[in-house]
């Protein structure tokens, strides 16, 4: 069964990733409202939005979006949950790319995690989680992700599970070029 039939429930001893739930608005707006995290988010190519959500409205316009996007194939958003604190503390979007590229049929991997979150460990434990599922999900071969200099820990878990910064550029739909991407 694919992806986008069933969304599968991923998880370690520490992180449980599950399909993003309409129940997940109010705390995901402390993860989309955190200007800190804000500033680690990839949103290139998404036509404008920063991710920085400071009501309730938008974060609900956002979640009903990204179930839309589910529904019609576009990616899956999953909600991140600490399991030993039983709270939701990010999410992750992935999605095939078609493009005429460097990065065409790779997963765009899109981590969004709350600041605190936002560490060597926790980013590699969820990077562990990830990466054999995407590969035999998604049908790729290789995944992407952004982690701009400023993501000092992203980059050292990046680093940790053999992704290396790549000198190609994505290009946007509208040939923007966005660099900064590390690939695996």
């Amino acid at each position: 069964m694919g992806v986008y039939e069933k969304c599968p429930v991923l998880e370690n001893d520490n992180y449980l990733l599950r399909f993003v739930e309409y129940g997940d608005v109010q705390p995901l707006l402390s993860v989309y409202s955190d200007k800190k995290s804000v500033s680690l988010f990839n949103s290139d190519n998404c036509h404008g939005d920063d991710f920085y959500y400071k009501s309730l409205e938008r974060m609900q316009e956002a979640v009903m979006y990204w179930i839309k996007e589910y529904e019609r194939k576009g990616f899956v958003r999953w909600s991140v949950i600490d399991k030993k604190r039983n709270e939701v503390i990010g999410t992750i979007e992935v999605f095939q790319r078609k493009s005429s590229d460097f990065f065409n049929r790779c997963c765009l991997l899109r981590m969004d995690l709350r600041s605190d979150y936002e560490t060597e460990k926790c980013i590699e434990n969820l990077l562990e989680i990830l990466i054999k599922p995407i590969f035999l999900l998604f049908k790729c071969k290789i995944i992407a992700t952004k982690a701009t200099p400023l993501a000092k820990e992203r980059i050292k878990a990046l680093k940790k599970m053999k992704f290396y910064l790549s000198d190609c550029m994505l290009i946007g739909h509208d040939g923007t070029k966005y660099g900064n991407y590390w690939v695996l």
